[in-house]
């Protein structure tokens, strides 16, 4: 599109302008001053013009969307190009290799998955170069694009104070998660081996109870094929649906057994309690005195919640509120 600037007026082209015609456009050169704005929207509009015609319609993601965390060197790259079946990414023992989030889609018969590889997440403090920085702002931003996330620990080092940050990224962001400890063929085991990792995991992360752990190897892709069973299962946990009736059963179920607290002479009553969105599972609670409403009890809500209807692999999210709040 041929566009003339430093042009006073807007319309034809000045005199002394013609000679740009000597080039051989196909088109007509539009006018236009950068300085003063004019002749911009004529700019556009020939665009427009120029454009050729098409038609088409967005093609709905129906995928799960994975996204695969963890520190640097925990195997996120090994464990999509096992599941792919070819080195669609780069893998190296050099830590930081994964610069930026690259999405791998895999079709099967469990259904289909959009894998989310993310840089590896250090330490603020250990984090100075701008890509890297770049790199970790990427990870959290794959983290919020995704359904369900894989959070990455490498069996040889264990569990660590990072692991725990870089899982409380999911928590918070309320995704459906599965704690996959990769390396395990590497490491001797007897007969309290799993056992005892399981503690050390559950302690660590006392937080997301709630997740449920797979021990793989990318390397020998031992136990993988279970990881498609685990991610539709979580998914679909985190996007169930109880209606209003079965959540007063529940509830009613759970203050007969523990009485709701009382301070200085005034009782919590609740009213009712109803969902009101899903990924991760949101209810409100009408009660009298939100106040009242002390955090031991509502966990113990949320405990009768997932005792009654699973939400394995979710977090879940109680939203307090008196009675004729909006």
């Amino acid at each position: 599109m041929p566009c003339i600037n430093k042009c006073d007026s807007v319309g034809s082209l000045p005199f002394e302008f013609y000679e740009f015609y000597e080039l051989g456009f196909d088109r007509e050169p539009v006018a236009v001053s950068s300085v003063h704005g004019s002749g911009t929207g004529d700019l556009l509009d020939s665009v427009l013009d120029a454009l050729p015609d098409f038609s088409y319609e967005d093609e709905e993601d129906d995928s799960i969307k994975v996204a695969v965390i963890g520190k640097p060197n925990a195997g996120k790259s090994s464990i999509i190009n096992k599941l792919l079946g070819q080195e669609r990414l780069i893998v190296s023992n050099i830590a930081g290799t994964t610069r930026d989030a690259v999405d791998t889609v895999i079709e099967n018969e469990y259904g289909k998955f959009t894998f989310i590889d993310t840089a590896g997440i250090r330490r603020s403090s250990k984090v100075n170069d701008k890509i890297e920085k770049y790199s970790v702002l990427r990870a959290h931003m794959a983290v919020e694009r995704a359904d369900v996330c894989l959070i990455m620990i490498d069996a040889g080092t264990g569990i660590t104070e990072q692991d725990e940050k870089i899982a409380g990224i999911a928590h918070e962001a309320g995704k459906a998660s599965i704690i996959v400890v990769n390396k395990w063929d590497s490491i001797e085991k007897d007969n309290k081996t799993t056992n005892s990792f399981n503690d050390k995991i559950r302690t660590s992360l006392a937080y997301m109870p709630y997740a449920p752990i797979a021990y793989v190897s990318a390397l020998t892709g031992q136990r993988l094929h279970t990881l498609f069973e685990r991610i539709n299962y979580v998914h679909n946990q985190a996007n169930t649906r109880i209606s209003t009736g079965m959540l007063n059963d529940v509830l009613s179920d759970a203050m007969i057994k523990v009485q709701p607290p009382s301070d200085k002479g005034k009782s919590l009553k609740i009213y009712y309690m109803t969902q009101i969105s899903v990924a991760p599972p949101t209810f409100v609670i009408f009660c009298n005195d939100a106040e009242l409403f002390h955090f031991s009890y509502q966990r113990y809500i949320e405990n009768c919640l997932r005792q009654t209807f699973g939400f394995v692999g979710t977090p879940i999210r109680l939203i307090i509120r008196m009675k004729g709040d909006q």
